[in-house]
């Protein structure tokens, strides 16, 4: 069987059109299917709209969400629902084509792989948008520990031994693209252009992309705590140049009067000391959220026939 899982949020702009090409993109290679549509907490009528599709086609299931908790808790549901023997996992904006799910599930099925991810070869729609997130995957790929996620993102199909895999990762802050591929397996790439947002605004704003961001360097780099390292090594180093210089400078006449340096060199110190216990709070506040150990989701309702047998 074949389970492909959509969070959405807020989507009724666009949902006929989502779910129409989805299962016709679906059906055009297997009958044997379901789509799971999360509800990630949503307050205009996309619920509505949701069961009223899953009335017409049974293999639709709905889960309702308690409240927004957030693209990557959404996946995380409905990837513990799947049943299939693969899953898909696709965002619910349209900017990833369902057309594209026929080449992935041929991919997957006749290369011996167990994951094929959707790699970005280029992006439509905001340019400004596209630019910061070609300058993280650039960044990303050169400061991250997992160095083979070749700009790719939630998109996605894998066989059921890495879903469960994916799903014994247990933490609380979640970078799904990251941890898919932390896992292993044998993985390929379907290259594709990004899609603009079909309708309405976008859900994930630049604050929500750059702490999607932020989750994925503190998740899977040492690249902030090592900067720490090394700044405040070089800052050490000058400073004892410096200090050597006052005292020469001192010992012979020549040292300029005022306080103008001292007082530039306190804010520099003051300065990259704030900076580093704002880094080192990220990780403690991490640490933290772990500890909690708080379910990452909460479900009100599921509809399903599933269910029901």
């Amino acid at each position: 069987m074949f389970s492909l899982v959509i969070p959405v949020f807020n989507e009724e702009k666009l949902l006929d059109e989502l779910l129409s090409r989805t299962i016709s993109s679906i059906e055009s290679f297997t009958a044997d299917y379901e789509v799971i549509v999360v509800d990630d907490g949503s307050t205009d009528k996309s619920l509505e709209m949701l069961l009223h599709w899953q009335n017409k086609n049974k293999r639709i299931a709905v889960i309702s969400l308690s409240k927004n908790f957030g693209h990557q808790a959404a996946y995380t549901a409905g990837l513990e629902y799947a049943k299939g023997d693969i899953v898909a996992m696709m965002d619910g904006d349209l900017q990833d084509p369902p057309e594209l799910l026929t080449e992935m599930y041929r991919k997957i099925n006749q290369e011996d792989l167990e994951i094929v991810s959707g790699k970005k070869s280029g992006r439509k729609g905001s340019r400004n948008r596209n630019l910061l997130s070609t300058l993280f995957h650039l960044f990303f790929k050169h400061i991250g520990e997992i160095k083979s996620m070749e700009n790719a993102g939630n998109y996605s199909m894998m066989k059921r031994e890495a879903v469960d895999a994916l799903l014994m990762m247990k933490e609380k802050v979640r970078y799904l693209p990251g941890l898919r591929t932390f896992i292993g397996f044998r993985q390929g790439y379907v290259e594709f252009v990004r899609d603009d947002r079909y309708r309405g605004v976008p859900k994930m704003n630049f604050g929500r992309l750059f702490m999607l961001a932020t989750d994925a360097i503190f998740s899977f780099s040492r690249f902030p705590i090592r900067l720490c390292l090394v700044l405040g090594t070089i800052g050490t180093l000058v400073f004892m140049v410096v200090g050597i210089y006052v005292l020469i400078a001192k010992a012979y006449g020549f040292a300029i009067p005022g306080w103008s340096s001292i007082l530039l060199s306190i804010y520099f110190l003051g300065s990259i000391q704030l900076v580093f216990l704002g880094i080192l709070g990220e990780y403690v506040y991490r640490s933290y959220k772990e500890s909690q150990n708080r379910p990452v989701y909460f479900i009100r309702k599921i509809y399903s026939d599933r269910d029901k047998k």
